[in-house]
């Protein structure tokens, strides 16, 4: 199984006016340092704050009517959460959003306010999976995973051909990494435009399970560890049927950051580029700060989301804190 570049065409299709075309903008700072361009695809000005919004319109829009009855469930990181919330809002349909106690509770209280249920289960995604597999299989909810699903990864694949219209000339695309949804689909639709442009999976060195994965040549489980970089915590799944092999076999590189490169990433991105994102959202930037990406043309960061607590934002911008161990502290 795969999804290739006429189903993330099809997506796009499929959830036209219901989410946001982003912006792709210049960032000088970023561009004299690096010797080319560096655009940022500013991602993190979706409707709920992230790039989920794709993957979860594209799943729920191809639901049929009977499946929309019954209602949604789904582990989530957050942002996952948040935007199938806000999509079964919209189509007046139960969503059941299960999360970790791993997770930020400015994540948990936007996805209350959309009307879903949440339910708290132990300490990692995949704790909360065993809470999703239960639902789906008592009360018969429709589970749509945060990335291992072909109408996600299509979902998450246009804004893929979004960046492609907008730097048709890019050289390298800097995708964060995480469960694989979005990598991978951002990756079919380059590669479907572009096979020579490169795509660069970004992650964090605190419990980046497809990196371990790739690295062992199968999904592995690795401990959820607390990183500023939340949103790219949990496993990928020991059955994954999707994202690791379109990982595998196209990604060009994956890159992790320690938190202090975090953090870094963030304060630049807000006084240097204006722009508030969370940890996830700014491991591009992080990496172009820290000098791991060799690229010989124009680079594409995709800042993903910014739904970051501004508490813990304040202190990071303030040099008062790098990294989630510290404020747990």
């Amino acid at each position: 199984m795969t999804v290739e570049l006429q189903h993330i065409r099809a997506a796009r299709e499929r959830i036209a006016g219901k989410v946001e075309r982003t912006p792709c903008v210049v960032s000088q700072s970023l561009s004299d340092r690096a010797g080319h361009p560096v655009h940022l695809k500013l991602e993190h000005h979706q409707t709920t704050g992230a790039f989920k919004l794709r993957g979860a319109s594209n799943a729920i829009a191809a639901l049929s009517a009977e499946e929309k009855s019954r209602g949604v469930v789904a582990a989530s990181t957050g942002n996952h959460g948040r935007a199938l919330a806000h999509t079964a809002k919209l189509e007046g349909i139960r969503a059941v959003i299960c999360m970790s106690r791993l997770v930020p509770e400015n994540k948990l209280d936007a996805i209350r306010r959309l009307g879903a249920e949440v339910r708290i289960i132990g300490n990692s995604q995949d704790d909360a999976q065993q809470e999703v597999d239960r639902l789906a299989a008592e009360e018969g909810l429709i589970m749509l995973p945060p990335f291992d699903h072909p109408d996600i990864v299509a979902g998450q694949g246009t804004l893929g051909l979004e960046v492609m219209e907008q730097v048709p000339d890019t050289a390298a695309v800097l995708v964060p990494l995480s469960g694989g949804g979005l990598a991978a689909g951002v990756a079919a639709a380059v590669k479907g435009v572009s096979r020579g442009t490169k795509v660069i999976g970004i992650s964090m060195t605190r419990g980046a399970a497809m990196k371990a994965s790739l690295d062992a040549g199968r999904p592995v489980q690795v401990e959820e560890l607390l990183t500023l970089a939340d949103s790219l915590g949990g496993g990928i799944g020991l059955d994954n049927r999707l994202t690791f092999a379109m990982c595998r076999s196209l990604l060009d590189d994956v890159v992790l950051l320690s938190e202090d490169e975090i953090a870094a990433g963030i304060r630049h991105a807000y006084e240097q580029e204006r722009e508030i994102v969370e940890g996830a959202g700014a491991v591009g930037i992080g990496a172009l700060l820290a000098g791991k990406i060799k690229a010989k043309g124009p680079v594409v960061a995709i800042l993903s989301g910014r739904n970051i607590d501004m508490a813990l934002h304040r202190k990071i911008v303030c040099g008062e804190v790098s990294s989630r161990t510290e404020r747990a502290a």
